[in-house]
């Protein structure tokens, strides 16, 4: 179930809407600021908002199941991380309806990917949900990194 939710929420969903809304939007937009708009709304604002809400209430899954941590005394830093995704994840929902926050929320959410992926890329003995974490963290970075220097050139 987690692998099907990342490539829903990672890949499937975003390209859907943008090539949607590029075939069927009265007033256009250039592929990059589609690319944009959905990438953060569903990669930083749905991704980021459902992982907080997971890590503030169920916080074992993330120490057990990621990071293989089984302290009970883990889960107080796994809410806090879940405050973090639960932040940064209501700014990516936000530009649904503030488009000027876009760019900004690419930055911040796009920052937070990046730096979880290199965090997982140097972890020795990683399971398959981290490998999975680790790629899809690299690649939602990779697309924010572009539309963010497309969009500030």
């Amino acid at each position: 179930m987690y692998f099907a939710v990342v490539a829903l929420l990672l890949f499937v969903l975003p390209v859907a809407c943008l090539t949607g809304e590029a075939s069927f939007a009265a007033h256009p937009m250039s592929m990059i600021a589609l690319t944009g708009k959905w990438f953060v709304f569903w990669a930083v604002g749905v991704r980021l908002f459902i992982a907080g809400v997971r890590q503030v209430a169920q916080p074992r899954f993330t120490a057990e199941e990621i990071f293989a941590i089984h302290d009970p005394a883990s889960f107080a830093i796994v809410r806090e991380i879940g405050f973090a995704n639960l932040s940064i994840g209501l700014l990516g929902l936000l530009t649904i309806v503030r488009h000027d926050w876009t760019v900004a929320a690419a930055i911040v959410g796009g920052l937070y990917y990046g730096l979880a992926g290199l965090g997982h890329a140097f972890r020795p003995g990683k399971n398959a949900k981290e490998y999975t974490a680790m790629i899809s963290d690299e690649f939602v970075f990779l697309v924010l990194s572009v539309f963010v220097w497309s969009s500030l050139a």
